[in-house]
């Protein structure tokens, strides 16, 4: 019996985004295309690998286990496929990195723009989340690189310490707040709006946050900035965009008795066991050129 590895990746793909459809937009197929192959592996294996009665697909017991050994077999047809086209040019045919947005992206940024002076035929996908969704969309979508700043050793992954990035507890000088004369308690940051931005993987909340009841959660850092400016709340916010208004005073530092600064050690993952091509060394030279190593193992200190 011969084995379909695109009905074994329409039926992981379907799993995956929890519908034919968006699983059909994902393979860039037609959803019937989709369907048909997942049927037709269906009838090939004489077993039923999908339920189909409720309101999303989900795998049988039997689905399960043929799910399990194939996404094994669709791994290895991937890194034979990396393999031949690196040694055909060197050159990956994509590239997807995934970066936690609390980072400075006019780093990463300036490294792609240096790709592009240099000509690389790599298309690179840059996608934005935040703590635990960092790492989960590197997972999820098999990517090539992360730059993540809560990160999860994993034997199968190498990781490069980056530059620390320090941030700073910020309120607007017309918070109330921020007239107190003294440092803040918990207790008095409790009863005001805290800012934040939330986990992208729905995981939970920032380890840093103060544990109020009143919190807004805001798309990213920059719309964090914005609100803070607004004088909405207060909040942690990364060196690199509370410096201009600190100088300016359209921020201040907001005193508090545990601290109001904290810093933290970015990380740069590659896998192990899916070797960069050119462009993902390339990429990898320009943002971190003096990084170290985590020890063996991808633990980290």
């Amino acid at each position: 019996m011969k084995l379909d590895l695109e009905a074994l990746a329409a039926l992981d793909a379907v799993v995956r985004n929890g519908s034919y459809a968006q699983a059909a937009e994902h393979l860039h197929k037609v959803t019937s295309a989709v369907s048909y192959q997942v049927k037709k592996l269906e009838e090939q294996l004489r077993l039923p690998l999908l339920d189909r009665s409720g309101y999303r697909v989900r795998l049988t017991p039997q689905g399960e286990a043929v799910l399990n050994e194939g996404r094994r077999l669709l791994q290895h047809a991937h890194q034979l496929e990396a393999l031949a086209q690196q040694l055909a040019s060197g050159w990956e045919p994509r590239l997807l990195v995934v970066v936690d947005g609390i980072l400075p992206q006019a780093d990463t940024l300036q490294a792609l723009k240096q790709l592009a002076e240099e000509g690389i035929p790599t298309r690179i996908q840059l996608k934005i989340e935040f703590l635990h969704g960092v790492q989960y969309r590197f997972d999820k979508d098999h990517a090539d690189l992360m730059l993540v700043k809560e990160y999860e050793p994993n034997a199968q992954c190498r990781a490069l310490a980056l530059p620390e990035v320090e941030c700073v507890l910020c309120i607007a000088p017309e918070h109330a707040l921020a007239r107190l004369g003294r440092p803040a308690t918990l207790a008095e940051l409790q009863a005001h709006v805290e800012l934040s931005v939330q986990d992208s993987s729905e995981r939970g909340d920032d380890r840093h946050m103060f544990g109020g009841e009143r919190v807004f959660y805001l798309s990213g850092f920059m719309a964090k900035r914005q609100a803070l400016l607004m004088g909405m709340g207060f909040g942690w916010i990364p060196r690199y965009l509370a410096d201009e208004p600190l100088a300016s005073g359209a921020l201040q530092e907001l005193a508090y008795e545990g601290g109001s600064r904290y810093r933290f050690t970015p990380w740069l993952v590659q896998r192990l066991d899916r070797p960069l091509g050119r462009a993902g060394q390339r990429l990898v030279e320009l943002l971190a050129p003096s990084a170290q190593p985590a020890v063996p193992g991808g633990a980290h200190a």
